[in-house]
């Protein structure tokens, strides 16, 4: 059930998730079934590439060269089955998102369509290395029409300031994300607002080979993160949290 107080768009993406399925048949050109099919074997095919293929070394070509098409169809599959989750979070994004927004490494563009659906925002800059992602991310907001509010990039803006940060399951696909959070501290306006979360496990069966969980790494993460951020509190039962610039006494 949506709550009173949910804004508008979250019927739609409850119901289909804004249309994903016919997105991805038009945008690859796939039957139906064939997408089904897809979506149901995707999330354990990106798995073993994972197994096989992944290194830290070479992680940005993966991300970017050898997943291709098939993250369309894993993203995918999690994004349908986890509708519940994902709507508090775009509620979560509507209670906090304002002004010009920047989607880091944002996927099928799931929340990217849900900012820039909100009023209070005023752009959205799409970012992400894959580039079937952003096509596909492209294609999406101009069947929404969204076209003219969101900018889809392949590559990171730099020395631009932000009102709003986006960086959802992300972080712990970087092998240095305290300095992800770093930059973000220097591209987020004073009074904005950073929506993040990670997942810095690899499973209790290997099951996500090209996450981060080296220890160390992951200490100085939350250190970093608290050192430069506080936490603004949000009511819903999410693993994503909102934060803002620590205040300068």
């Amino acid at each position: 059930m949506v709550n009173s107080t949910a804004p508008s768009f979250l019927s739609s993406f409850l119901e289909n998730s804004f249309d994903l399925k016919h997105h991805l048949e038009y945008f690859l050109n796939l039957a139906p079934e064939t997408i089904e099919t897809k979506l149901a074997a995707g999330q354990e095919e990106i798995k073993n590439l994972g197994r096989k293929d992944f290194n830290w070394e070479e992680a940005t070509a993966f991300y970017r060269e050898k997943v291709g098409e098939l993250y369309l169809f894993e993203l995918g599959a999690w994004h349908l089955s986890s509708y519940a989750y994902i709507g508090d979070m775009l509620q979560l994004i509507a209670d906090c998102a304002q002004g010009r927004v920047l989607d880091f490494g944002g996927g099928i563009g799931t929340h990217t369509l849900g900012a820039a659906l909100c009023p209070q925002v005023e752009q959205v800059i799409y970012y992400d290395i894959n580039p079937i992602n952003r096509d596909f991310v492209q294609y999406r907001a101009e069947k929404m029409g969204l076209g003219k509010k969101i900018i889809c990039t392949l590559e990171m803006p730099v020395k631009e300031k932000f009102d709003t940060i986006l960086c959802f399951d992300v972080l712990e696909h970087l092998s240095d994300p305290s300095q992800q959070l770093l930059e973000f501290y220097q591209s987020l306006n004073f009074e904005g607002k950073m929506i993040v979360n990670w997942y810095f496990f690899k499973g209790f069966n290997q099951e996500f080979p090209f996450h981060l969980d080296e220890p160390k790494v992951v200490e100085t993460f939350f250190n970093t993160l608290q050192s430069q951020f506080l936490e603004v509190f949000h009511p819903y039962l999410i693993t994503t949290r909102c934060y803002r610039k620590q205040s300068l006494i």
